[in-house]
């Protein structure tokens, strides 16, 4: 008696219904738009518009908890729509590998994502902040209250699920299926994900650039985009735990 692979990614029932190629760009374009590529505009205005030198770049700008809950919710609204167009088209958020059928390996992977990503990022922000290229990022909400700790880790969560699932997963899938080429895909993907980090100046910029072209290259070898959204969730909560932790002993962390 032979034990199933219980590794390997079951077949869809029916193969996707896609529109034509029109409307299938104009539904990439309008994702992108009413989310992160309308953040990249905003990104760019704000660096040309102000100076970057010794100016922190808080994450969280609003201080009243509801503002901040109503922020999160509403900016989840576009993975929600790209659900729905993934199931118009007979496909699902596990089409682009986000589901829970390989728990313990995908949590496995973000944390070694998580750590290396970690390593590298912190260097190079560190170092983009001393040579001015780069604001101080507070990737915090406002402190001192018994939420900060709870709404920095639903934040943490909700730019892993927005960033990962649009710009990995969504946007590599539907650029895949018009025609463009695996390396043409990966640097759209890429450069849209630096772009929206520009608020945060040229080394923001440069080191996005550079994970996005990481996690979309495991993207496209391995078509799994929970363990993206892990490492991305451990990376934002790791760096608010560790602001909050070490603010006021590191000359180059700045104060909320």
């Amino acid at each position: 008696m032979t034990t199933p692979d219980l590794s390997r990614r079951p077949e869809p029932a029916e193969p996707p219904v896609l529109p034509d190629r029109r409307v299938l760009r104009d539904e990439v374009l309008l994702v992108l738009f009413l989310s992160l590529a309308a953040s990249a505009l905003y990104s760019l205005v704000n660096l040309v518009s102000a100076p970057i030198r010794g100016v922190s770049a808080p994450l969280y700008p609003r201080a009243a908890l509801a503002y901040q809950l109503l922020d999160i919710g509403t900016s989840l609204v576009p993975v929600a729509l790209v659900a729905h167009l993934l199931h118009r088209s007979r496909e699902s958020l596990a089409s682009i590998g986000l589901d829970a059928r390989r728990p313990l390996p995908d949590l496995a992977m973000g944390a070694f994502l998580a750590l290396i990503v970690g390593a590298v990022g912190l260097v190079v922000y560190a170092t983009s902040v001393q040579l001015g290229v780069n604001r101080s990022v507070v990737p915090v909400p406002p402190i001192g209250h018994w939420w900060t700790i709870p709404l920095l880790l639903l934040g943490a969560l909700r730019s892993a699920l927005l960033e990962e699932v649009i710009v990995c997963g969504y946007l590599l899938r539907r650029l895949d299926q018009l025609g463009w080429s695996p390396r043409k895909a990966l640097a759209a993907s890429a450069l849209l994900r630096a772009s929206y980090h520009l608020y945060q100046g040229f080394g923001g910029f440069v080191g996005n650039l550079a994970l996005g072209l990481f996690f979309g290259r495991i993207y496209q070898r391995r078509r799994r985009t929970t363990p993206l959204v892990v490492a991305h969730f451990l990376l934002d909560a790791g760096a608010g735990l560790g602001y909050l932790a070490l603010r006021g002993r590191l000359s180059w962390l700045p104060l909320p």
